[in-house]
């Protein structure tokens, strides 16, 4: 890299938050880009990350059952039964109220799989 490009990332390095999100959107600005959608590129991309570390990623998920198709309703039934460790009638219950939580405050392996589960078993889920 050239000295020039050494001094920006070293000065970049110095940066707090607060700056580098002033950073990203002056560049935005003064660019007509947008930081979020830069794959590849110079100041952009070494600022984006400094950037990023200020939006607190989510690390909970609630896990919702949208939609139950009757014809499959037993083996969504089944599913929700082994996510939740509910009694037959709570499920029945909890699978017939869709749109509905499932599971909350679960990790984000732990809310896909589970979705992955749902959607296996026919009916439609999210992640909120």
């Amino acid at each position: 890299m050239s000295e020039k490009i050494d001094q920006i990332v070293e000065d970049l390095k110095t940066l707090t938050l607060l700056e580098a999100s002033e950073l990203v959107s002056k560049i935005e600005e003064t660019f007509g880009v947008d930081a979020s959608a830069a794959v590849g590129g110079g100041v952009i991309m070494a600022a984006a990350p400094v950037a990023e570390e200020a939006v607190e990623e989510q690390t909970e998920f609630d896990l919702m059952l949208d939609e139950v198709p009757a014809d499959k309703k037993i083996s969504v039934l089944k599913v929700v039964r082994g996510l939740t460790g509910l009694g037959l009638k709570e499920a029945k219950e909890l699978v017939e109220a869709a749109p509905t939580k499932v599971q909350t405050g679960l990790a984000k392996e732990a809310a896909e799989d589970g979705k992955k589960q749902i959607e296996a078993a026919g009916a439609k889920a999210s992640l909120k």
